[in-house]
């Protein structure tokens, strides 16, 4: 891993660990798993996770994930920001979100 990306995989691992109920975790899944959605989809799919969240609180979220982690890049619809995980850090998140698979596996068990 070169200095670039262990940057990001410290900030990753800063965002992560600041999440207390998990809603973080299950955004970057979503990131990892269909690559780019739009901040509707995004909200709908938190909420269908069970997460109490508004849009606005959505829309920050992602908009930070965008700023400050730097992971994702966005384009403007009509309606909607929609927002794609840059390749070149799909790994990245894939091996930061391991850890905490087996967390999650654990905690809906108990």
């Amino acid at each position: 891993m070169n200095k670039i990306d262990d940057g990001v995989k410290n900030r990753l691992l800063k965002f992560l660990m600041k999440d207390k109920i998990g809603i973080r975790r299950s955004l970057l899944r979503l990131f990892s798993e269909v690559k780019s959605c739009n901040t509707v989809e995004i909200y709908d799919y938190l909420i269908k996770q069970g997460f109490h969240v508004n849009y606005r609180a959505v829309s920050s979220m992602v908009g930070q994930m965008h700023s400050r982690l730097g992971i994702l890049s966005f384009y403007l619809t009509n309606e909607h920001n929609v927002y794609t995980i840059k390749e070149d850090y799909l790994n990245i998140v894939n091996m930061v979100l391991i850890p905490f698979s087996s967390f999650d596996s654990i905690s809906r068990h108990a």
